[in-house]
């Protein structure tokens, strides 16, 4: 049975995620790529406030193609990680405690998810189509979009599918964050097939 869980994320809902368990994630996701996430970080860098609250904040790393009529979003499949990997722990530092992606992650990335206790859901490349049923609605927080770069929106999901296993507790499945770790054949996959905890 899938455990519901929302956005933003409080410390103790992070803390009692556990590989293998499944999950359906709800509440307001931030949505932003490698450009929207150097700007934030300058933001940062500048002792500037961030243009959406960053506290228990969930960023799923996509860039949605345009909605059709009468859709929130288009396609909305992940982006590969570690795009964000030089950018990831600052906003982690900041409060963030949820990211939504593809692939691997850098070191850095994963020492500042143990130094804050945030996690890292492992999205399933190919299935934007699926996720974007999920969403809600769409605005744009920041970043009006330039030469087609596509810039931090907030997406408010219900019910959205998932999967925990992979890394918990420090230690990772296979000793190793790459896709297919611990992956399991499953005639009706969920979405996301891993969350990383540490």
């Amino acid at each position: 049975m899938a455990r519901q869980i929302t956005a933003p994320l409080t410390k103790e809902a992070a803390a009692s995620l556990r590989a293998g368990e499944s999950v359906l994630l709800s509440g307001t996701v931030y949505t932003a790529r490698d450009a929207a996430h150097k700007r934030l970080c300058a933001l940062a860098a500048e002792g500037k406030p961030m243009p959406f609250p960053i506290q228990g904040a969930v960023i799923y790393f996509v860039g949605p193609t345009p909605a059709r009529p009468g859709q929130a979003i288009g396609s909305a499949g992940p982006t590969t990680s570690y795009r964000m990997d030089a950018y990831s722990p600052t906003l982690l530092r900041l409060g963030q405690l949820g990211m939504i992606g593809k692939g691997r992650r850098g070191p850095e990335v994963i020492q500042a998810m143990k130094e804050t206790g945030a996690v890292y859901f492992g999205a399933i490349g190919g299935a934007g189509a699926l996720l974007s049923r999920c969403v809600k609605s769409a605005k744009l927080v920041c970043y009006p979009p330039h030469r087609g770069h596509r810039q931090p929106g907030q997406q408010p999901l219900r019910d959205r599918p998932g999967r925990l296993s992979g890394l918990a507790g420090g230690t990772a499945a296979g000793n190793q964050m790459s896709p297919g770790s611990g992956t399991v054949k499953e005639e009706n996959p969920p979405v996301y097939r891993r969350i990383f905890l540490f």
